[in-house]
């Protein structure tokens, strides 16, 4: 309902600790809204991570999650803090992701791919595309061949999500066997690509699900 403050983030992974009894040693910033539009909470936060005097985890091993917000990505870059960036793409072509995701009509996906690029540039690591298939929508072979001219020659590797289902909403993950076509296809013209693996669907936890359930109740 809001952002968090970057001691709000601090103290869900102190809470995953004590909880566990184990230490973090990995976090993904990702949400229901948008990490790149918290941006200086955000930085400290990572920072905090960081720190030997805080939790002492290796830039290398943060990932931010961005529905691909242009400026705030190359603002990233300039920071000098080597994350992973992991970027929602989720359609090869403006006309589809625009449907999907409003926020192309802001960032089209060219200009989105040139921020990436300089992402690269600047900070020598690869970024990851994920890629959420549904099934008739953006999961057709000529999605998978499109999206693979798109992103040919860039450093980065392609997270294939079979959509989870949300209640209220018509779309339908795809099928097994057009889900690893659509991998062999990225495969074959020398896009690195994996199949993400499905966790928390049965608890209504998984990704794009538990928003969308508190707000139904």
């Amino acid at each position: 309902m809001r952002n968090l403050t970057c001691g709000e983030m601090a103290d869900e992974v102190l809470a995953i600790e004590k909880d566990t009894g184990k230490r973090v040693d990995r976090v993904v910033v990702m949400g229901s809204g948008e990490p790149l539009l918290n941006y200086d909470e955000l930085i400290k936060f990572v920072r905090i991570l960081n720190s030997p005097l805080a939790f002492n985890i290796s830039f290398r091993r943060i990932t931010i999650s961005t529905c691909g917000i242009v400026p705030q990505i190359k603002r990233l870059a300039k920071e000098g803090i080597p994350v992973t960036l992991a970027v929602s793409l989720h359609a090869p072509t403006d006309e589809l992701r625009s449907q999907l995701m409003p926020i192309n009509n802001n960032y089209p996906i060219l200009q989105l791919l040139d921020a990436c690029k300089y992402y690269i540039i600047k900070t020598k690591r690869r970024i990851t595309f994920e890629y959420a298939l549904i099934s008739g929508v953006n999961d057709s072979l000529e999605c998978a061949k499109s999206l693979s001219s798109l992103l040919k020659g860039m450093l980065c590797h392609v997270n294939l999500i079979p959509l989870n289902t949300v209640k209220g909403k018509g779309f339908k993950k795809s099928s097994p066997k057009q889900v690893n076509l659509f991998e062999k296809i990225l495969t074959q013209n020398g896009i690195s690509a994996t199949v993400r693996r499905e966790m928390g669907s049965d608890i209504e936890a998984a990704c794009g699900q538990l928003r969308r359930s508190l707000l139904t109740r």
